[in-house]
């Protein structure tokens, strides 16, 4: 996995410094992040990436258990000084280790009985490493970037605009091109 671990570390690392950055952060230094990215590698080769679904297959929407969870975040902060890299690194977890499945949970649109969604609070969204979808949203493989952008805009709630004007928070294509890597490399070790 010599060049494609290097790909997927270099991947997690922009994601931190985006999600760093949109949080008002400053990046954890770049030998704390690289070490961060090669922790992550470390636990996806060791117990390896979700079976892609077969031709037919829906898959279920659900969530990784906490019991499943919890270890391998512990095992990729470990040692970590910025306490933000554990919000990164449940989310990454939950992204490198969910099986797939087809249909989105809608999760991004729901509105609460104020008429609000939580996932398109710009607040709440800078704290998601995956914008306002979930971290395993099979959107971010099924749809192109332009599709994507235009399905969220037409569901946006408070209008396009303000969707428009923090686009790269609330969709940000470092995490597509992550869940697109995640994909084909569990595709090539099914091969």
């Amino acid at each position: 996995m010599g060049a494609e671990r290097q790909e997927f570390e270099g991947l997690v690392a922009r994601i931190l410094a985006r999600f760093f950055a949109q949080n008002g952060r400053a990046v954890p230094a770049v030998a704390e992040c690289e070490a961060f990215a090669a922790r992550l590698a470390a636990v996806v080769a060791e117990r390896g990436l979700p079976r892609p679904l077969a031709p037919g297959e829906c898959g279920v929407a659900g969530s990784l258990p906490e019991e499943v969870c919890a270890p391998l975040v512990a095992r990729v902060v470990a040692g970590a000084s910025e306490p933000l890299l554990a919000d990164a690194a449940r989310q990454l977890v939950k992204a490198c280790f969910h099986p797939a499945f087809t249909e989105c949970r809608d999760s991004f649109r729901e509105v609460a009985r104020d008429g609000t969604c939580r996932r398109q609070d710009l607040a709440r969204v800078r704290g998601r490493v995956s914008g306002t979808h979930c971290v395993d949203c099979p959107h971010w493989v099924a749809l192109t970037p332009a599709e994507h952008e235009r399905f969220v805009a037409d569901e946006w709630k408070a209008g396009a605009t303000e969707f428009a004007t923090h686009r790269d928070v609330y969709l940000p294509e470092d995490f597509r091109a992550f869940r697109r890597w995640l994909q084909a490399a569990a595709r090539e070790g099914q091969s």
